[in-house]
């Protein structure tokens, strides 16, 4: 999001007048722990992971685009859940799914006993 949509959705959502050099503090502020969730170890094993996609358009480059924003869900041999990965792609593609499921191997999901989805075709691909 640019300082901006960062200003209008504080206002529009909380009724927050914030200044461009707030929306750059809280920017700068969340990043790193966004990166560091985004890059946490994982257990080796879950029993189920969830897959799922949100479409969605957006404003940019002075232009609507699709998006689409993958929700991958695990759920813990104790059966708690936990979101794994969040990942936004532009449209939903074999290399899309091997990447996610090479990040999640990468962060140390050894085995995933099922994978509950609903089909997406491109998913076979890349498993």
């Amino acid at each position: 999001m640019s300082i901006r949509d960062i200003h209008d959705q504080l206002n529009d959502l909380y009724g927050i007048e914030a200044s461009a050099e707030m929306a750059s503090k809280i920017t700068d502020k969340i990043l790193p722990q966004v990166k560091e969730w985004q890059s946490r170890p994982l257990n080796p094993v879950y029993p189920f992971v969830f897959m799922d996609c949100i479409h969605y358009k957006v404003w940019e480059e002075r232009r609507i685009l699709s998006r689409a924003a993958y929700v991958v869900l695990g759920v813990t041999i104790d059966g708690h859940k936990e979101i794994l990965s969040i990942t936004v792609g532009a449209n939903e593609t074999s290399k899309l799914w091997l990447g996610m499921l090479n990040g999640l191997h990468n962060r140390g999901v050894k085995d995933v006993l099922f994978f509950c989805l609903d089909g997406p075709p491109r998913f076979k691909e890349a498993v």
